[in-house]
């Protein structure tokens, strides 16, 4: 055997290059198969496959619909011939959420996130069986991270729920569902058919205007007049993320050895680091969540004993003993001085990530 053919099995087919393409076995059992145009998609059989796949709801939109402009682009890039959109959720476990414990909160998040994988999965594997093509991007991470400092998500999930019909925006800007409220996950499915009947937008806000959120936040970034500092949120939150993740190498670049270390970053916080890089990651605070009473499923306690409620969810979350990361002399690190005095403050390391030189945006093309 020559040299170049070392690697092959013995009883390895040579690639026959004679006939073409159109000659090969695969292309000639394609095309004595009968010809089937999956045309437009019933609404009613693709609620049932997601519902059966594992979605709580789901909700069907056009590319077209008014509202998702911003999103046109990014969905085509993904996957050019994208006409309609399903949104689906799953719920979370809202005692995990609730809890103090953030690790246990976490936990269910992850485990939440890669059940809707796998519902969004088996739908598209269904669809593709059928001759549709459909593609599902990640709820959250990994997302395009490239084009960071700039927009890094394929679709927002939370504007193709609200105009699917899934629920709207509450204070704290999560997505609330009539039903289940903001204990959920939320996906989108790109198709490249359209649906015989699309959904619409609630004609009312899940939100009870309670407020709880806002006073639950350790950096104060929920206001109660509707506006949010989504810079303290992340700051803080995403502790682990992004340009905080990338200020920490740099921590660690810099320092002199390891006391130096240790003097920027604590071995808590160290650990913490692992945990998110050998797990998921970990978010410092989902306590908006864990505070909304909002939703059918979930408003009853509440309703029966609102101080009850309070007792339970929000003030276990104020009183905690906690590390809240803030950028130096901003509005959050005020709010904490003020509202939060026995948390303890640490000025984030955040890298300075400038725009990408590539890549920065879907290309005209796309479209």
């Amino acid at each position: 055997m020559s040299a170049p053919n070392r690697n092959w099995p013995a009883f390895h087919v040579p690639v026959d290059r004679s006939g073409g393409v159109r000659a090969h076995p695969t292309a000639i059992t394609v095309r004595a198969r009968k010809a089937e145009d999956p045309g437009t998609l019933d609404a009613a059989w693709l609620r049932e496959l997601c519902t059966a796949a594992g979605a709580d709801d789901v909700g069907f939109v056009a590319l077209d619909t008014p509202g998702l402009e911003g999103e046109r682009d990014y969905v085509l890039e993904a996957m050019p011939g994208t006409r309609s959109l399903i949104a689906l959720c799953v719920r979370t476990s809202r005692d995990n959420l609730r809890s103090r414990s953030v690790s246990v909160g976490n936990r269910d998040v992850a485990t939440t996130s890669e059940i809707l994988h796998e519902a969004a999965r088996h739908i598209c594997l269904e669809l593709q069986r059928r001759g549709v093509r459909a593609l599902y991007p990640a709820t959250g991470f990994p997302m395009e991270v490239q084009r960071y400092p700039g927009r890094s998500w394929v679709v927002s999930h939370k504007l193709v729920a609200v105009a699917a019909g899934l629920g709207h925006l509450g204070v704290h800007r999560n997505l609330i569902h009539p039903r289940f409220g903001n204990f959920l996950v939320l996906g989108t499915i790109l198709l490249d058919a359209p649906v015989t009947e699309y959904s619409r937008p609630l004609g009312w806000n899940p939100c009870v205007g309670c407020n709880l959120c806002v006073v639950a936040c350790p950096v104060g970034a929920i206001h109660a007049d509707g506006s949010f500092d989504v810079d303290a949120c992340s700051t803080h939150n995403n502790n682990h993320d992004l340009s905080s993740f990338a200020g920490w190498v740099e921590d660690i670049a810099d320092s002199r050895d390891a006391a130096d270390y240790r003097r920027r970053v604590t071995p808590g916080e160290t650990i913490s680091r692992w945990q998110s890089l050998s797990f998921s990651p970990q978010y410092r605070s989902g306590y908006c969540v864990a505070v909304c009473p909002a939703g059918t499923d979930v408003i009853g306690p509440f309703l029966a004993d609102q101080e009850q409620h309070e007792r339970e969810f929000l003030v276990p979350l104020q009183e905690k003993p906690e590390y809240v990361y803030v950028e130096p002399e901003s509005d959050a690190e005020h709010y904490v001085q003020e509202h939060f005095p026995h948390k303890t403050i640490r000025h984030a390391r955040r890298s300075d990530v400038p725009a990408p030189e590539l890549d920065a945006a879907p290309a005209p093309e796309s479209e």
